[in-house]
């Protein structure tokens, strides 16, 4: 951990809470955040206050000066852990299995000029907290998003998802369109293509009882995560992925045998007729949606982007990357945020213009 630029962000948290709370308050709210830092060490110090280099000079090359902060917020699917940073209309991120909020970092970093962003952690990923009994599944998930929204006092928002983050946000948006001002899908569980064939053997591992050694092992070996025969297949670059956001992605499984129990569970629960089940309601979903997929996917195919463009009402825009793999939002966040921005200028535009005309 760089001890330096950690310090040199507390002080700059310092000074931008003293504007507008208490003294009192500021000092217990940076006791707090040390306290974390010093006992979770560098896996998780950044989960609190943004310490990568890729996340500042994100945040240097946009010319913002938030922060993300970790929060937490208790709802009936448990203590819903997340990230936010920035200001204006929320943008809500939903990541998909074996990672967490970490993922949408640079997401965070270079939109929150525009967006109140928040990445969530979903059931049994991360920081979340649950019950050993809470139901996991996709659809509970997406459940959870609902419930996670109303305790936080949110109307709408511009929902984006990836991987099973992505089949939750269309369930999420089939069952509460009323909350979905925007829908961005990336590659994602779609229609019946899930769990796909590639994730396969990685499932019959966890229903095996192997799920904890293999979690040791790339923890241990980072390597073996990048590997073709685990994570590697995930990401057009493996090898440029850090041993940290590894560390960030995996430990929170490795915590205690609970957390390791609600992630089988996770992948026990993989079943496609919760996307079959809310298709009705999808085919009727009027939200301005932007599909973006990347071409080189061993898990989704780009023809499901061509289903869901042909399935979603709302569908403005279709965009391939080419080469890209599942993971595109890490690995080429700058292009993808590129069609954020556009996509939701649209959106407002679409909307002032809509605003005016009922004026009239």
């Amino acid at each position: 951990m760089n001890v330096n630029l950690l310090l040199t962000s507390v002080h700059r948290l310092r000074r931008r809470l003293a504007q507008s709370v208490a003294v009192q308050r500021t000092n217990a709210l940076i006791a707090g955040l040390c306290l974390s830092v010093a006992v979770l060490g560098h896996a998780y110090g950044k989960e609190n206050i943004m310490t990568s280099k890729q996340g500042l000079s994100a945040a240097a090359a946009s010319g913002n000066k938030s922060l993300p902060v970790r929060r937490s917020v208790q709802t009936a699917s448990g203590r819903i852990s997340y990230v936010e940073q920035g200001s204006g209309p929320v943008a809500l991120f939903v990541h998909g299995v074996l990672l967490n909020s970490h993922l949408w970092r640079h997401q965070l970093a270079d939109l929150s000029d525009i967006r109140r962003s928040i990445a969530v952690d979903l059931l049994a990923h991360g920081d979340t907290e649950i019950a050993p009994d809470q139901d996991v599944s996709v659809t509970a998930n997406a459940k959870m998003l609902k419930e996670f929204l109303d305790a936080l006092k949110i109307d709408q928002v511009d929902l984006v998802g990836n991987d099973s983050g992505g089949g939750i946000s269309q369930i999420f948006a089939a069952l509460y369109p009323e909350r979905v001002r925007s829908l961005t899908l990336t590659d994602c569980d779609t229609h019946d293509n899930w769990p796909p064939e590639a994730f396969m053997p990685f499932l019959a591992m966890a229903a095996g009882g192997g799920l904890r050694g293999t979690l040791d092992a790339m923890l241990a070996d980072k390597s073996v995560y990048r590997s073709p025969q685990a994570l590697g297949p995930a990401y057009e670059h493996p090898e440029q992925l850090s041993d940290d956001s590894i560390e960030t992605y995996l430990r929170p499984f490795v915590r205690n045998p609970q957390r390791t129990h609600d992630l089988e569970r996770f992948l026990a629960a993989f079943d496609n007729k919760h996307t079959l089940t809310i298709e009705p309601q999808l085919k009727t979903l009027k939200a301005p949606t932007l599909i973006v997929w990347g071409t080189d996917d061993v898990y989704f195919p780009v023809k499901w982007s061509h289903w869901l463009a042909k399935n979603i009402t709302g569908t403005r825009r279709r965009v391939e990357f080419k080469d890209a793999r599942i993971f595109f939002p890490e690995e080429r966040w700058q292009e993808f945020d590129k069609e954020l921005r556009e996509h939701w200028l649209l959106v407002e535009e679409q909307a002032s213009q809509k605003e005016l005309a009922t004026a009239h």
